[in-house]
Parts: structure tokens; C-alpha cells; sequence
């Protein structure tokens, strides 16, 4: 098994795992975890194309780094917007125990 298949079935099973997650997790930040997982595993995959048969592409490594960029964008405006989606705490609530 070459480098490059080892990288290439590395990549799928890495977006299977990122799918797994995003389809079966509930929580907001563990979604947008799991959707960073199959954007890395992209990544993954097009760095194992650029670099095969003993030559690098330098078109498909712009690629990469351009969408690393794109992909920490979109993550913090993933998260900003989940931060904004969750219900506000009240800043006049009592901090008296139950029964008191």
C-alpha cells in the first residue's frame, strides 16, 4: 500500500466518522466538531492527490490552504451564531438555595 492509498482510505473513513457524528450527535458545538472533522478529512484526501505519482500540484495545495481559511471562517461563524441560539441568563436571578 502506497502513501498515497493509505492517506486517501485514511480521509474516507475519517468523513464516515465526521458523517457518524453529525447525523447521530445532538449537541450544537459537538455538530460543528464533527462537521470540522469531514472538512479536515477533505483536505486530507486532496493533499494525498496533489502529491502522487512523485510530483506535487501546486494548484490543489492553493485549494487546500485557501479552504483552510474558508473552513476557520465558517467555523467561527458557526459558533458565534450557536452562542447567539442558546437562551440568555437572567443576571437578576437569586442565587438563594431552594427553601430558604
Amino acid at each position: 500500500m502506497s502513501g498515497t492509498t493509505f492517506y486517501l482510505c485514511l480521509g474516507v473513513v475519517l468523513w464516515l466518522l465526521g458523517l457518524h457524528g453529525l447525523l447521530r450527535l445532538q449537541q450544537t458545538l459537538r455538530r460543528i466538531m464533527a462537521i470540522n472533522v469531514m472538512g479536515s478529512s477533505t483536505f486530507m484526501v486532496m493533499v494525498a492527490l496533489a502529491s502522487r505519482d512523485g510530483h506535487n500540484d501546486p494548484v490543489l495545495q492553493a485549494l487546500v490552504v485557501t479552504g483552510l481559511v474558508v473552513a476557520v471562517s465558517a467555523t467561527a461563524f458557526a459558533l458565534r451564531l450557536a452562542v447567539a441560539h442558546q437562551p440568555r441568563r437572567s443576571s437578576r436571578q437569586s442565587t438563594r438555595e431552594p427553601g430558604e
